[in-house]
């Protein structure tokens, strides 16, 4: 009787078997595009967190460049005026911040279109809770864009030092960062004319450095140069820095900063590609500060008999603003070619201003615009996207508008508020006269008697 039972059940079970067998397959069915759409989705927000991490950390990588730029200035100069070199690179990095976001950055970014400039309207920051796509932060993009400008103001800082009234360099770096600047950027980063042209400047040799290489050009040559500094018969007096550490310091600082400025220039670092390309950037920008600084040593020495330490910092430095107009593409051997070129370009022309009698205290004009042209100028020897002429014409471009537009604002405050100390104040130090905070207090007199 039992087994009779069971017998009749059998059926039962398998019609339940069955249903339990279907069940599962068609809640498979229904769960599939949301199983599909999860990966993407995942996929989207660990692209968006890379991208941002990298904007984030090479952007304050870039910020960490204006401390090698104070510690270069600090060491270049006479005691005298340290501490004003100090202030005038906490202002203008200050400064550059505030004016980026008022109109700077919508003005170089902002519905440019292939035009002259965007919109002079401040940017806005999203809240965080509204970013649910995209490729990166808002507010990501925004500070790696703008510790950009700040550097641009800190290559006129160096030029002019020692002779100039803060709160006329001030002024000027209000305009710098807030029009100059946005303007001559929008041409090319922000989709302009020179952009759609096939203009190619990859982490800104023009954009960034011959710009603040062109503001520092005009300034220097309508200050003039430093008491005593050029005598008669084309005589040249150095006058020696406070301190080689502090500048060997900020050199490396900057060194530093250069991959974030170069390797962040990337502007991704999701997945293998855009990984792999960062990673050959900053092996492309370490070789090419090496080689300018080994060709400013061989050459100093064989020119001068010993080798200049000045020179073979300003190497370093003319090596990394060379390569940046094309740091990804060069092979290993082009690198070193690039820098070894900006290494030369430091020795030839840092005499070449004395004869002219231009006044750089810290080289900036060899360095930032002269290696800026030559970097931005030999970018299709490895990049075949580009000509030279095309980038003839944007180095022509942004350095007659930053030349006409530099000296219209620098003989303004010229002849309003005036731009240069008195000689009785230059004699006794900016630090003493203009902020009242000797650097030295303790040290005496020491360089200040040159």
């Amino acid at each position: 009787m039992k087994n009779k039972h069971w017998l009749m059940a059998v059926p039962a079970i398998a019609a339940i078997a069955a249903i339990a067998a279907v069940q599962p397959a068609l809640a498979q069915d229904a769960a599939a595009p949301a199983a599909e759409a999860a990966p993407a989705a995942d996929a989207a927000a660990i692209a968006f967190t890379f991208n941002t991490f990298s904007f984030l950390v090479t952007g304050f990588l870039v910020m960490w460049m204006a401390a090698g730029f104070a510690m270069l200035e600090a060491g270049l100069v006479r005691s005298k005026n340290v501490s004003m070199q100090c202030l005038k690179n906490i202002g203008l990095y200050s400064v550059a911040g505030l004016m980026f976001w008022v109109i700077g950055y919508n003005l170089m970014y902002m519905n440019v279109d292939g035009g002259y400039f965007g919109v002079p309207i401040p940017k806005a920051i999203p809240d965080p809770a509204s970013e649910t796509s995209g490729d990166y932060a808002a507010a990501s993009d925004w500070f790696f864009q703008m510790v950009f400008c700040a550097t641009a103001a800190s290559i006129v800082s160096g030029t002019l030092a020692e002779r100039i009234k803060l709160w006329p360099f001030m002024i000027f770096t209000v305009i710098l960062t807030g029009i100059i600047y946005p303007i001559t950027g929008s041409w090319q980063w922000g989709g302009g004319w020179l952009s759609e042209m096939g203009f190619s400047d990859f982490a800104g040799s023009t954009l960034v450095h011959s710009v603040g290489g062109w503001c520092a050009l005009t300034g220097a040559i309508i200050l003039g140069a430093r008491r005593g500094k050029f005598g008669p018969n084309g005589s040249v007096h150095p006058f020696p820095g406070s301190s080689i550490p502090l500048a060997t310091l900020g050199t490396f600082i900057l060194w530093l900063g250069w991959f974030g400025f170069n390797g962040g220039s990337q502007l991704a670092l999701d997945g293998f590609e855009n990984a792999s390309a960062i990673s050959r950037i900053f092996v492309n920008t370490n070789l090419a500060a090496a080689s300018g600084v080994v060709v400013a040593m061989i050459l100093t020495q064989l020119v001068y008999k010993k080798v200049d330490v000045t020179m073979a910092l300003n190497g370093a430095l003319a090596g990394l603003v060379s390569i940046t107009a094309e740091p990804l593409a060069p092979s290993v051997p082009t690198a070193l070619f690039v820098g070894a070129v900006g290494g030369l370009i430091v020795v030839l022309v840092v005499p070449l201003l004395d004869k002219l009698k231009i006044d750089d205290v810290v080289g900036a004009i060899p360095v930032h615009l002269v290696a800026g042209i030559w970097g931005t100028i030999i970018v299709p020897l490895s990049n075949a996207d580009t000509n030279y002429v095309t980038q003839a014409i944007g180095i022509a471009s942004i350095g007659v508008f930053c030349v006409v537009v530099s000296t219209i604002i620098w003989l303004l405050l010229k002849f309003t508020v005036g731009l240069r100390v008195s000689e009785e104040e230059e004699a006794l130090g900016l630090d003493a006269v203009e902020i009242g905070v000797e650097a030295y207090p303790e040290f005496g007199v020491g360089s200040q008697r040159v």
